[in-house]
């Protein structure tokens, strides 16, 4: 009898097998409270040997943005068409939301592969790592949004209906966020080196999505098509959501064309494929 026919016959299965997808949402769903705690954990430990403690939250991203500010917005003339009340609350937005995503990828990068004791010595759907990462960086962004509503308040924007606009907007980058650290665990568990790389890729996307300026403003001689492409890229539109939503000086003629639509686009390709591209090597995380 071949071993496949005593599997049968006594109703064994393959140790670690990829489960069917429904099944392995509802393992995740199972799992949603390990996945909140461990996000929670790693958030109480990543600043837990510094002496400032979690302040550095909020004190790394309003840095780069006073570093930012000098360099291109005092220094480059970065700023140009918009007024400094809203050129600071501009770039500051800018660099707390970049970041959201930038950490996600960066955290989902390693996921698998800086949790390999993990992954082997536990049996849990191995999305559970990347997911739990990302709400660990929604988490960081959430404390410093109190610190973002602060700095566009003084710069003149005040609490109005277009403020509960953050709501949809943050919900669609954090799906987005989901999907593509999940794309990004399964190619760094194949490839660890991939961690190394990723800086230097992220950094070339931080220049490309208008972070530091506004991209029809400084492409503005530039063919049309340049300027269109790097305004629907990802990063761009949920920077321009967020901008909207929070800033007054930041009508519906900085936004592009169906920009809601694109924003929803972009999380539901990422999200949902992601997952599904994740999934589909879920037996192989943690071997060889």
């Amino acid at each position: 009898m071949s071993p496949g026919d005593l599997a049968a016959k006594y109703g064994l299965a393959v140790s670690g097998a990829r489960p069917r997808l429904g099944e392995y949402v509802r393992q995740l769903w199972g799992h949603r409270h390990f996945i909140m705690a461990f996000s929670s954990a790693k958030l109480t430990a990543q600043y837990s040997q510094a002496k400032l403690g979690q302040i550095w939250q909020v004190a790394t991203p309003l840095l780069n943005a006073l570093i930012y500010f000098l360099i291109f917005g005092v220094i480059l003339g970065a700023s140009r068409g918009m007024e400094k009340d809203v050129y600071i609350p501009f770039l500051v937005t800018g660099i707390f939301v970049f970041t959201f995503t930038q950490s996600s990828v960066m955290a989902g990068v390693r996921a698998i592969s800086g949790n390999l004791g993990l992954v082997r010595a536990l049996h849990f759907p191995r999305a559970s790592l990347p997911i739990s990462f990302s709400i660990q960086q929604l988490q960081q962004l959430l404390y410093s949004m109190i610190v973002l509503v602060a700095i566009v308040m003084v710069t003149g924007s005040y609490p109005s209906l277009s403020w509960l606009l953050v709501i949809p907007a943050l919900l669609l980058q954090f799906v987005f966020n989901v999907g593509l650290a999940l794309i990004m665990a399964r190619a760094g568990a194949k490839t660890p080196d991939l961690a190394q790389l990723m800086p230097f890729v992220m950094r070339t996307w931080m220049y490309a999505s208008g972070v530091m300026f506004s991209i029809p403003v400084m492409l503005s001689d530039k063919p049309q098509w340049i300027a269109d492409i790097l305004m629907y890229n990802p990063a761009a539109v949920y920077m321009d959501l967020m901008r909207f939503a929070l800033i007054d000086g930041y009508t519906a003629a900085n936004l592009p064309d169906h920009v809601w639509a694109t924003g929803l686009a972009w999380a539901l390709l990422f999200g949902i494929g992601g997952f599904v591209y994740f999934w589909k090597a879920e037996e192989r995380y943690g071997r060889g």
